[in-house]
């Protein structure tokens, strides 16, 4: 096997121009728990832009990406899970041709699911269920508001929440993204380029609010998303897609008596289980 490969990697965050496509070291199993793997397909994901920009911080030069798919090339000797020829998803650094990934961040891909959606569905995937099973645990009946309903994790957001027999209202920029979380079985579907958000949910909740809002978007919908919680609502800011959200004074949410949470994926998968 070639002791080379190809990879993007960031030695000064930045732009665009900050990803170079460079020939590195292929790395090495060094750990008993390491897993070498050969990626075939990669996601893309913000996470990957908050790295490139030095929002999350990286040690530089570092390869970006958070997850992948491919086959596992060889493993460290305390790894029994999986062998050399498992097709694997992981959660590791990915934008390159090998990836070390550590095992508890390694797992196989059921039969019948290839490659290429195994790849685009782990960080979403994972993300949309720790948030309605751990974020806010959502429960029948709830009325949930669902930003960028029509995005990766958004669509995977309405799925879920329909599954536990929930109302799911999701906002969306354009007729097309609202056709497809219509599709995917929002109730209730809000352009908020021609209506106004708020009143929307206040109207369709009969001026209650919702119980929990799901909010990938950050500094945008912030106070969108507080006017929308009912009392005793549950406003989970999981991401910053529109930029970060800016000091907020914390009394504020003594108004309704309000729970805020900024969760992040790797707080609730740190052990295998």
């Amino acid at each position: 096997m070639a002791s080379s490969m190809k990879a993007i990697q960031v030695k000064n965050t930045g732009g665009v121009e900050a990803l170079e496509y460079v020939t590195i070291e292929r790395p090495k199993i060094t750990e008993p728990t390491d897993v070498l793997i050969k990626n075939h397909f990669i996601g893309v994901n913000f996470v990957d832009i908050y790295h490139r920009t030095g929002l999350y911080k990286l040690p530089l030069p570092a390869v970006i990406g958070r997850e992948g798919a491919g086959i596992v090339e060889s493993v460290g000797e305390d790894v029994k899970d999986v062998q050399p020829g498992d097709h694997v998803v992981h959660v590791s650094p990915s934008y390159a041709e090998y990836t070390i990934a550590t095992s508890k961040y390694v797992a196989k891909v059921p039969d019948g699911l290839d490659l290429k959606l195994a790849a685009a569905s782990v960080i979403q995937g994972l993300t949309s269920l720790t948030l309605v099973t751990q974020s806010y645990e959502v429960k029948k009946g709830d009325w949930i508001l669902i930003h960028a309903a029509a995005g990766g994790c958004g669509l995977l957001l309405v799925q879920l929440v329909k599954n536990c027999g929930a109302h799911a209202i999701g906002t969306v920029s354009n007729a097309e993204k609202a056709k497809l979380a219509l599709s995917a079985g929002a109730e209730y579907v809000i352009n908020y380029t021609t209506q106004n958000v708020v009143e929307e949910v206040m109207r369709i909740t009969d001026n209650n609010g919702v119980h929990a809002i799901f909010d990938g978007v950050g500094k945008d919908t912030f106070e969108t998303s507080l006017a929308c919680a009912r009392r005793l609502g549950s406003l989970i800011s999981f991401g910053n897609a529109s930029g970060v959200i800016p000091p907020f004074n914390l009394s504020r949410l003594s108004e309704k008596n309000l729970k805020l949470m900024r969760p992040t994926l790797f707080n609730y998968i740190l052990t295998k289980e």
